[in-house]
């Protein structure tokens, strides 16, 4: 029997994407994937919908989406309106007392809730959470180091503790949880604490097959010159790269974070452009992906991936 000729080019070439997705379905059935949400992303409307479109399909083919959100460019506007201003010292947001109450006020009770709302309304069933709730993000007072002196950023958290078994509780279930980066001191105080940090930390915690960090940057450079983008590197390459100082300044520590957690039990991290629409479903649905994809050790999913 001859196989019919189709007419509709557009219709075959969306059943090859659904194709080349298959094995991927299958290996991330049931898996753990720990999604940073944050830069341009956070902003852009057509973008914010993507993003949660993206969760959204995750959970319903059988993975267990987890969101951790920053929230910076919402903080500084409500500093602006009460006339406070931002000061950051290594990267960090030298955070008193009222700037702790503002940003856990945007973190916590707007930006949490507005993607709540969004997942919900692309059918998901989002529930929020932040590190305070039954103790999920446990901390001490960070404090860094500058010209060999110690500075105090205030309201500044170090996680000392995940208690991940709530996430991990509601992630199996039906739900998708959504965590502010916001964790709680001995001394029942709240503190801010880095994103990027959460992310990595919740990841290992729950063994995670996968970390993804969503940025304003297409991922790792090959050079520092270059506009080719490594689609994949091991802890080996990682640390050649920084120090040849091809990673420099603020990818630094995303990309030290991503290394954290591979070393820690975590399958495979990403850094991926969050200005692409659907991201998160081209770089796990893909062969080639986007981005960069960092690993303890490559090795493929199946024979098609292209690491290379």
């Amino acid at each position: 029997m001859l196989v019919k000729e189709v007419n509709d080019l557009d219709a075959l070439k969306k059943a090859e994407i659904l194709i080349e997705a298959l094995p991927y379905i299958q290996k991330l059935d049931g898996k753990t994937i720990v999604i940073k949400y944050g830069g341009n992303a956070m902003i852009n409307e057509e973008l914010k919908h993507s993003v949660m479109e993206d969760i959204t399909l995750l959970k319903y083919v059988g993975m267990n989406p987890v969101i951790i959100h920053g929230g910076g460019p919402e903080i500084n506007k409500m500093l602006q309106k009460f006339d406070i201003k931002s000061e950051f010292v290594n990267g960090l947001r030298v955070t008193d007392e009222v700037t702790m109450e503002l940003a856990q006020m945007v973190l916590v009770g707007k930006t949490n809730k507005e993607i709540v709302s969004m997942l919900n309304q692309k059918g998901g069933k989002a529930i929020g959470l932040c590190g305070i709730d039954g103790k999920l993000i446990e901390c001490e007072q960070y404090k860094t180091i500058v010209q060999d002196k110690e500075i105090d950023l205030g309201y500044v958290g170090r996680i000392t503790n995940i208690n991940s078994r709530l996430i991990d509780l509601i992630a199996r279930d039906e739900y998708i949880p959504v965590v502010a980066p916001v964790g709680i001191g001995s001394d029942g105080k709240s503190y801010n604490i880095n994103a990027d940090t959460v992310a990595a930390e919740i990841a290992i915690a729950l063994k995670a097959e996968k970390l993804m960090l969503l940025t304003d940057v297409e991922g790792v450079r090959a050079s520092k010159d270059s506009e080719e983008i490594l689609p994949a590197l091991t802890a080996k390459q990682v640390y050649e790269l920084i120090d040849s100082k091809v990673i420099n300044g603020g990818m630094i520590p995303k990309v030290l974070g991503c290394l954290k957690a591979v070393e820690n039990g975590v399958g495979r991290s990403h850094i991926i452009d969050g200005r692409i629409p659907h991201c998160i479903l081209l770089e796990i649905f893909t062969n080639k992906g986007i981005g960069t994809m960092i690993m303890k050790e490559k090795v493929l999913y199946h024979s098609s991936e292209k690491l290379d």
